[in-house]
This record gives structure tokens, C-alpha cells and sequence, in this order.
């Protein structure tokens, strides 16, 4: 057994190891990725060839958490691993787009990238190795693959920038990114901060990239000492250099005159195929189904030619936009009447329905992740039906890419909510894609900004969002910065960079490179083009609504959230929460109760007015202390010879003597009170045992002295 291990510092004393030829020698490469106690096996298996017809690269990436990593059993009827969580689907969304454009383009093999988490440090987030881990395989691997890479979090934690911070830290950072790189180029940025200028996230970037760059260097001396320098030959593709040429000198003009129509993307997208369909139709009668394919193929290089040389040569998009403008806005709030908060968000040929629903603690996500576990109280979820791009498409439930855009947009509005101390809501907004040519989940954003205000939610600033695009000739050097891209612009070119914000700067981002040699200069132009585009957005979502609504809908639920001692949570639950079933069974108000720092939390959750003050009431009455000098509405529990017992407060009794029922002296307690009877009493003292002294005579009229009589 050839086991080699590498080790990295990070720079701070804390270490990554990577350790290969132990594990799952059967893969095609595989290797454990352990920083403390935190262990990942990734491993990477792809087939010898390429299946028939297949002209893309069949990669999945996987990425799982054994529950018996964080000594935990998993829950539900099955006790295992069952699909993964929309935690795990983020993940291996990362990996997936820091690896997919590092392989080949001709490389078409079925491709399979696992990555387990084996072993967890509670305080060592493993997502922020799974790039690493996943890259290692490959390197340690006959697979072609253009790397290595890898992948660190970059956050800003009391003002220093730090990697790979330990999770307990994580929670005091101004921003948050996930960075994927190789030794020369950025490839992948995803992450959140808190409204940040452009120069910091591009200094943060920076930081990470040399990160980057060391756990690359690694990579490459762990593959040298592999003895994996030398890759696997293949043939993917089959080419015909005359049918190539053939198909460029019959198409490439048609299709240039028709990319500079700045028609719909219906009308071009009709005509770009009637161009193929003509082609097809002059080819000899018995051409093979193989030779179309290919001279498809060969007409998809004519459109990503003719669209990116018509922008670089004449700056003309293909919807006749200039580089810097954005597609013309309309929106409207409370579209929806019935919903908490609604917004209709629309941008060029995109469109957003977005609700708002307002629930109580009870309506919280709970997490039960391997690694991750709790409660979550927003939720955004994303829906992207095949009819928005006018296709018919089965309705599955969210995929991967719905999971994707619905995190990125989360994060935004996330950042913008009231504290927890003003917002008791369980807040759920669903954005719901109605039309869709270029970045809806941008459309998210700002459709979901409209809609909190529109449902009263008071958020710190309204957020918007951008997609930006570039198309480059490496050639040439020329390159051209896009506003607000299609869905054709972010196919066809090179950067897919979505930027969120509000007014006083970034709150998430996202960017995917499909090219190597991006400078910083470049990136920094592409970050204040986004922020004037982005400024632009939020001036035209003014227009429709400007501020949080001053109320809830009449229609919305209200929340009263109290603060008990913690010796009253026990009185207001009940024994076996008899109690506080009561009193949710006769007030209509849903309560929910618990300890926060020795303190009671009680948030009282109802649709109507008079539910929430009838049980605000009742809790009071438990959780109050009696003062002494205040007058109360008891109720005569029990009659002795000498006095009552009368309930001033729910369980608190106190002794009204019979020398403080009247002014007048009672011999007897007989036929004075019945129990049950309602009568005011004052609080007259409080012993030291706890004993309250009541008295109803200081409450009644003093009766006059008895005049003396006269002398004789």
C-alpha cells in the first residue's frame, strides 16, 4: 500500500492534509481531505468513452454527510441517509461549477465526483474543503482534467480578513465568500456580506486567490508524487473540417443580419432556426442523421461567433441595447389580495410573481443535517416552471438550479431583514417565474424587496440585483462588459456575474467564468458598471413603492411577542401543558413559549385583535408579580372562621382576614361570602414567606365617627 500524504499551512498554525492510495483504491482517484477533526473522502470515477451522440460533458458531483460523522443518528421513519438536503444540493452546486469548465471541451465521458463527509469538527465547516477534496481526485487520477483547483471561504472577521474561519466565527463576519480558482484565474464566487463597497470584495477576492494558489502548488507535487502527470487518450468528438466550413460560409452572414434585428428572443430564436432548417433542407436526401448532428454543432460555433463579433465589432447586443442599459421595468405590489404581500417584478422578457406569508414559530424549518441542524424562520423558495421559456417540461419539484437561484436570492433579502427583536414572523416568500430571458433570480430580488415592503415587513433598505456578462477575443484583446444580460448573452458568453445591493453597497453575489485570464482591472469595471446598474433598478422599483407599508394587511396574522421570568414559564404551560392548551382552545391564539438567557419569550400568534389581547391578558395575569398598594379583582377561593382566601392573579392567593372585609366589626364569616364571588381587594403587604395581606375595607367609605353625646 503507497500511501502519500501532503500538508498545508494555512498561516495560522491550523493545517490541511491530503492523503491518497489509502481509500477507495477501485475509483479512479480518490483522497482524504482532513483540517482537525474534519475528514472528507472524495473520490472520481469516469468512463473509458464517450456514449454515441452525446456532445456535452456528462459530469455529476455529489456531495453527502454521514450523520455517524457528527455521532448522530439521522431522523425519520428510515433512520439513514436518504436524498440530499438543499444544504448538500448547495454544495455540490459549488464544486460542480469550479470543476465543470477546468475539463476539456471535447471531453465527453460520463463523469462522477462523490464526496463524503466521513469525519466533522463542529466547529470546522467541511464545505469549504469539498472543492479541494474533489480537485485532488482528479489530480491523483488518469481523468483529463485542465487543474487543479480548489475552493476556500474568505470572510471578514473583526476587520481582518481570515480563511477557512472556524463556523463559532463565522457569525461576527462583514462578508462571506465561497472562491474557486486554479493557480492563474478566479472561476467561481459565491457569497453574502454586508453592503460592502466593490474595492473590498475585490481586496477579499484577492486574498483568496492566494490561498488558492497554494493548495494548487500542493495538488500538483501530491500528482507528481502519484505518478499521474500523464493523462488518459481519448476521441470524443468526429469532425469534418469541409462540412465546418460549409456550414460557416451558407450561414455565418444570415445569422449576423439576424443578430442585428434586436428582435424578441421568440422571433430570433424562430429565425436562427429557419437558417439551420435551410441548411438541412439542401442537404443531399440520404445525409446521415451523424452528419446533421454534426452540422448542428457546427451552426451552434456560428451563432456563438456572429452574436460575440457583432458586440465586440459593432457593440450591438442582440436586443439593440447599448453595453451599460437595462431592459425597460414595471412593476406593481398587493397584486395578490388574499397574500400577506405580493409584488409582480417584470425586466425585458422577465417576469417574477412573488407572495409573502407571514407564519409563527410554529411554522419554522426545522434542519436536521448531519452538520448543520436547528431552525430557520425565512424561507425563499424558487419555482422556474417550463411554460416561462414557452417549453413543455414534466413538473418535478425543485431541482438543483431552482435550489441554486433561491439560495442566492435568500441570501440577499436575508441581509436586509429587522433584527429578530422586531420581526417574531416566520417569514416564507415564494417567487414564482413567470417568463424568463435572462437572470430570474434577480428578478427574485427585486420582485421579493416589493413584496416584504408591500406585506409591512420592515426591512433596512430595499435590495436589487443584475446579472452581468462579458464576451472577450484572447486574440484581439477586446472585450465588452454587459448590463442586465439575456438568456442568449449569458449562453454564448463568457462571465455570468450576478450582483445584489442596496443603495450603500454589495449584499450577495454570484459569478461563474467560462474563460482563463479575467485581470482584476477587468473585474473591478464589471463591479461599478453592476452598482450603477444596480442604483438604476432600485430608482425604477421606487416609482411602484418606496417604504415598508406603515401596517400589516387587515387580513395578515399579528404577532405580540412578551418577555416572562423564567419561574412564570412553568405556570403558564400547565401541568402537562393544560394550561396553555387552554388557553389557546378558548382565545383562537396560537402561543408558543421558551427560555432565552433566563428569560421566558412568549410570542402570541392570531388573525384577529381581540384572540390576541384576550390571550396577552391571561399570560400577564400568570406571569405577574403582585405589587403591594395595588387594588385586583379577585375571586374568593375559600371561606374560614376567620377571613377568605381570595385569587388575585391566576394561582396566587392571598388571606383576606374578616377584620379587613367592613369597616364595621363581623363577628362571623357566615352568609358574608359565597366562593366564587368577584370582589376588589388591595394588596396591603407581602411577608416574608411569601403571604400576601389583603384588605376590602380600605376600598369602601369610611363610615363617620359616632357623635359624642352631649354632657349632662
Amino acid at each position: 500500500m503507497n500511501v502519500i500524504t501532503k500538508s498545508l499551512d494555512l498561516g495560522d498554525g491550523r493545517t490541511i492534509e491530503i492523503e491518497t492510495g489509502k481509500l477507495a483504491k477501485q475509483a479512479d482517484g480518490s483522497v482524504v481531505v482532513k483540517m482537525g477533526d474534519t475528514m472528507l473522502l472524495a473520490t472520481v470515477v469516469s468512463a473509458k468513452d464517450a456514449k454515441p451522440g452525446v456532445d456535452f460533458l456528462p459530469l455529476s458531483v455529489d456531495y453527502q454527510e454521514k450523520y455517524a460523522a457528527t455521532g448522530r443518528i439521522p431522523g425519520g421513519f428510515l433512520r439513514r441517509e436518504a436524498r440530499l438536503s438543499d444544504y448538500e444540493v448547495l454544495i455540490s452546486r459549488l464544486v460542480d461549477r469550479a470543476l465543470r469548465p477546468m475539463f476539456p471541451d471535447d471531453y465527453h465521458a460520463d463523469t462522477q465526483v462523490m464526496i463524503s463527509l466521513i469525519s466533522a469538527d463542529k466547529n470546522i465547516m467541511p464545505d469549504c474543503l469539498a472543492g479541494l477534496a474533489a480537485s485532488a481526485a482528479l489530480a491523483v487520477s488518469d481523468i483529463p482534467f485542465n487543474g487543479p483547483i480548489s475552493e476556500v471561504r474568505v470572510a471578514k472577521i473583526d476587520g481582518q480578513l481570515v480563511i477557512n474561519p472556524f463556523l463559532k466565527d463565522l457569525e461576527r463576519a462583514s462578508l462571506e465568500f465561497m472562491v474557486a480558482g486554479s493557480a492563474n484565474d478566479i472561476v467561481m464566487v459565491e457569497g453574502e456580506a454586508d453592503e460592502i463597497s466593490e474595492e473590498e470584495m475585490v481586496e477579499a477576492l484577492k486574498f483568496a486567490h492566494e490561498a488558492i494558489r497554494q493548495q494548487c502548488k500542493v495538488q500538483l507535487e501530491l500528482q507528481e508524487e502519484a505518478g499521474k502527470t500523464l493523462k488518459r487518450l481519448y476521441s470524443h468528438e468526429d469532425h469534418d473540417e469541409d462540412l465546418k466550413k460549409e456550414v460557416y460560409e451558407k450561414t455565418y452572414n444570415q445569422v449576423y443580419e439576424v443578430a442585428k434585428t434586436a428582435s424578441s428572443k421568440e422571433a430570433r430564436s424562430e429565425a436562427f432556426t429557419a437558417i439551420i432548417n435551410d441548411f438541412f433542407e439542401n442537404m443531399p436526401e440520404d445525409t446521415e442523421d451523424l452528419r446533421k448532428a454534426l452540422a448542428k454543432h457546427y451552426y451552434h460555433d456560428v451563432q456563438y461567433d456572429a452574436v460575440r463579433n457583432l458586440l465586440l465589432d459593432e457593440g450591438i447586443r442582440l436586443d439593440g441595447r447599448t453595453t451599460t442599459q437595462i431592459r425597460p421595468i414595471w412593476s406593481e405590489v398587493g397584486y395578490l389580495p388574499a397574500a400577506h404581500g405580493s409584488a409582480v417584478f417584470t425586466r425585458g422578457e422577465t417576469q417574477s410573481l412573488t407572495s409573502v406569508t407571514l407564519g409563527s414559530k410554529d411554522d419554522e424549518q426545522m434542519i436536521d443535517g448531519a452538520f448543520i441542524n436547528g431552525y430557520n424562520k425565512f424561507l425563499l423558495h424558487y419555482n422556474f416552471p417550463g411554460f416561462s421559456t414557452g417549453e413543455v417540461r414534466p413538473n418535478r419539484g425543485a431541482g438543483r438550479r431552482e435550489i441554486g437561484h433561491g439560495n442566492l436570492a435568500m441570501r440577499s433579502l436575508k441581509k436586509v431583514l429587522p433584527d429578530a427583536s422586531e420581526n417574531p414572523y416566520t417569514i416564507r416568500i415564494v417567487s414564482d417565474i413567470l417568463e424568463s430571458n435572462g437572470s430570474s433570480s434577480m428578478a427574485t430580488v427585486c420582485a421579493g424587496t416589493l413584496a416584504l415592503m408591500d406585506a409591512g415587513i420592515k426591512i433596512k433598505e430595499p435590495v436589487s440585483g443584475i446579472a452581468m456578462g462579458l464576451i472577450t477575443d484572447e486574440k484581439t484583446g477586446k472585450y465588452a462588459i454587459l448590463s442586465d444580460i439575456l438568456g442568449d448573452e449569458d449562453h454564448l458568453g463568457d462571465m455570468d456575474f450576478k450582483v445584489t445591493g442596496t443603495k450603500n453597497g454589495i449584499v450577495a453575489c454570484q459569478m461563474d467564468l467560462k474563460i482563463n485570464g479575467l485581470s482584476y482591472e477587468v473585474l473591478t469595471k464589471a463591479l461599478n458598471q453592476a452598482k450603477d446598474g444596480r442604483l438604476h433598478i432600485l430608482g425604477e422599483m421606487a416609482k411602484t413603492i418606496t417604504e415598508p407599508r406603515e401596517d400589516f394587511k387587515p387580513h395578515a396574522p399579528r404577532i405580540v411577542s412578551l418577555t416572562i421570568d423564567k419561574e412564570f414559564i412553568g405556570a403558564v404551560i400547565g401541568p402537562g401543558g393544560k394550561i396553555i392548551q387552554e388557553m389557546q382552545r378558548e382565545t383562537g391564539a396560537t402561543i408558543s413559549i421558551e427560555e432565552v438567557d433566563n428569560k421566558g419569550i412568549v410570542e402570541v400568534f392570531a388573525d384577529n385583535k381581540a384572540s390576541i389581547d384576550a390571550a396577552v391578558g391571561r399570560i400577564r395575569a400568570i406571569a405577574a408579580k403582585p405589587e403591594i398598594g395595588e387594588v385586583y379583582e379577585g375571586k374568593v377561593k375559600s371561606i374560614m372562621p376567620f377571613g377568605a382566601f381570595v385569587e388575585i392573579m391566576p394561582g396566587k392567593d392571598g388571606l383576606l382576614h374578616i377584620s379587613e372585609i367592613d369597616w364595621t366589626r363581623l363577628e362571623t364569616m357566615d352568609g358574608v361570602f359565597k366562593e366564587g364571588e368577584i370582589l376588589k381587594v388591595k394588596l396591603l403587604d407581602i411577608d416574608k414567606q411569601g403571604k400576601m395581606k389583603l384588605s376590602r375595607k380600605v376600598l369602601l367609605p369610611r363610615p363617620p365617627k359616632p357623635e359624642a353625646a352631649p354632657k349632662a
